[in-house]
């Protein structure tokens, strides 16, 4: 009896590293425990999930990213006009140029070749442009060249998008061009005003083409 006595007195403890592994098992095996701790964490690993994969807001600053869509093309907007508006085309090619996002214009006699066919300019400029300000007024009316370019940026863009902006001037509602009737136009009564609702629809398709862009990559 005592030989028994003396030996589980000196049975020996176990060792740290078994220490730890039974404690782990324990906590692993309580649903309570793994309960307290995605609590202490804050979220699970789907809310998690779900938060990292929710697509952020495009700001304004989006659309200057290097590699953002809005590179694609030459020009952001191709200012169609008649040469008797050239004046108030020039004012808002220098409001747009100007913007905090420095808007890339095509005025046709500032940006066109020299020597080169004014059909192959006009067309040019339509393809390598995202938007088109069409200025109506009756100076647009009576010119064919206008005309011309208005079907051709109609038939790059059936479905406008938001690409097509109508700007009336000086125009009455009857007159205004029938191939543009299905789009809403803005009314030029006072010139800053209206230059600002042109930046605004330039800015607004740019940020719909650089999210469908960052989404189709995605």
């Amino acid at each position: 009896m005592a030989g028994w006595f003396r030996r589980l007195l000196h049975k020996p403890k176990p060792s740290s590293a078994e220490s730890s592994l039974d404690a782990g098992r324990s906590a692993s095996s309580s649903p309570s425990s793994s309960s307290s701790s995605a609590k202490s964490s804050g979220s699970s690993p789907g809310t998690s999930l779900a938060r990292s994969v929710c697509p952020a807001p495009v700001l304004a600053s989006d659309i200057n990213a290097s590699g953002s869509a809005r590179w694609a093309k030459s020009y952001d907007v191709c200012i169609c006009h008649s040469d008797v508006d050239l004046e108030l085309v020039e004012e808002l090619v220098s409001y747009l140029e100007g913007q905090p996002e420095s808007f890339r214009c095509f005025l046709q006699l500032r940006d066109a070749a020299a020597g080169s066919a004014v059909v192959t300019e006009l067309c040019d400029a339509v393809q390598n442009s995202h938007c088109w300000v069409m200025l109506i007024t009756p100076g647009f009316l009576r010119d064919p060249w206008c005309k011309y370019q208005m079907h051709q940026a109609l038939a790059e863009a059936p479905m406008a998008n938001g690409r097509t902006i109508p700007v009336l001037k000086d125009v009455d509602r009857k007159d205004y061009p029938k191939e543009l009737r299905n789009l809403y136009y803005i009314y030029m009564a006072l010139k800053e005003k209206s230059f600002r609702q042109i930046r605004d629809t330039i800015m607004r398709y740019l940020q719909e083409l650089c999210r469908s862009s960052a989404s189709s990559t995605e």
